[in-house]
């Protein structure tokens, strides 16, 4: 069996993907997936061959697009799905897709138009409609409105006025009728919900199943510069933000608010391309690593709440600061101090008195307990789960082959 995976996002979109298709592969099918270029290093560790689709996205980030940019890139996302996954879709017996929900509807209608059973994932609840939650806070919202159905409806609309000229055009180019609800035909009557559900649990009226996140259980070690300074004294604090753009300042202020309790300080380069604030041996910065192993030695981690990483602190029973800035961020934020693992930074912009006050409720003994206890309750074995049930459902759902 073959089976096609399908995003358009940053690491945190990919590495559930790696997780998926490292499982499906122990169980036999051929699995190959579409992604951004930068995912290239990543899939060869794994043996997943990769199909570049999109730009280098880490260039695109270095700072926030435009409102007309980001429609122009959406508009090209979908253009790209509709000319570069029908190659490699070409004889598979399914496609899964997570990520930018232009792109999967580019991608369920190349599925549709060759027969291909479709499945769209998410990892965040905060990303499917619920009368409990508004929509994601990059959205843009009418001033005053608080009623959640109305922002849902809201933002349905604006995916249909955005989207469902392109999409429909190129439906038609390729013999496919038009589609009404750009927005439900992306999203699938049944999405997988890929979060753990005690970090992320569906909300009631969600139709959606929920499988657990999709990790893959990491033992590359870390690098001999990372072990040095880890072994050079106590247990230092984690900073990075990921592929968020403009966090520059919330990095300087977090560094001087963990030099100022006396500990050390690991900060992650990541997309923003961070930089210590001088030389000082109290601080290392580190390139991409292995975040499964460094959480779990670490006294606490500061980082910006996507999904990926929030999940991973989590696993990792580290205690945790999150600063979140938009899209799911401020959901998993609340879930991490609901659950008693951490704090919830109120906002994006930092300052030193606001992180250490977070520090100290972080770095104290009840808090690192609960973090410990809520990690022994994350499960990792959704993905080889999952695996089992799509390969199942595919071979039962495909036509006999003629006698």
């Amino acid at each position: 069996m073959r089976v096609l995976l399908t995003t358009c996002g940053s690491r945190g979109d990919v590495e559930p993907l790696v997780a998926l298709g490292v499982r499906l592969r122990e169980l036999g099918a051929e699995v190959l997936m579409c992604a951004p270029p930068l995912a290239a290093e990543r899939l060869a560790e794994v043996d997943v061959p990769l199909v570049p689709i999109g730009r280098a996205m880490r260039m695109m980030l270095r700072r926030r697009p435009t409102p007309e940019e980001e429609r122009r890139m959406a508009y090209e996302a979908v253009a790209m799905q509709f000319d570069q996954v029908p190659p490699a879709a070409e004889g598979c017996d399914a496609v899964v897709t997570t990520g930018e929900l232009s792109a999967a509807v580019a991608v369920r209608s190349v599925a549709e138009r060759l027969g291909i059973p479709y499945f769209y994932a998410t990892h965040a609840p905060v990303y499917l409609p619920s009368p409990h939650h508004p929509p994601p806070l990059d959205e843009r919202r009418t001033p005053g409105v608080t009623d959640n159905r109305v922002l849902w409806e809201q933002r349905a609309q604006r995916f249909r006025d955005r989207f469902a000229g392109p999409v429909n055009d190129r439906r038609a180019a390729i013999g496919l009728p038009p589609v009404a609800d750009i927005f439900g035909y992306g999203h699938t009557d049944r999405p997988w919900m890929a979060a753990d559900p005690v970090l992320a649990p569906l909300r009631p009226g969600q139709d959606a199943v929920q499988t657990g996140a999709w990790i893959l259980p990491d033992d590359r070690p870390l690098s001999a510069e990372l072990e040095a300074f880890l072994a050079a004294g106590p247990p230092a604090v984690y900073v990075g933000f990921g592929s968020q753009s403009g966090t520059d300042d919330a990095a300087t202020v977090a560094i001087e608010a963990i030099r100022a309790r006396g500990l050390r300080v690991i900060l992650s380069r990541g997309w923003a391309d961070l930089a210590a604030p001088d030389d000082g041996a109290d601080c290392l910065v580190v390139e991409e690593t292995n975040l499964q192993v460094l959480f779990g030695r670490v006294a606490a981690v500061v980082h910006h709440g996507s999904a990926g990483t929030t999940t991973v602190a989590t696993r990792a029973g580290s205690p945790q600061i999150v600063i979140p800035r938009d899209t799911d961020q401020p959901y998993f934020a609340e879930r991490v101090a609901a659950l008693g693992a951490g704090v919830a930074h109120d906002g994006p912009d930092p300052t030193r008195e606001s992180l250490s006050a977070a520090l100290t409720t972080a770095l104290a003994p009840g808090t690192r307990a609960r973090a410990a206890a809520v990690a022994a309750t994350i499960r990792d074995d959704a993905a080889a789960t999952v695996a089992r049930q799509l390969l199942d459902t595919v071979s039962r759902e495909r036509p006999a082959a003629a006698v």
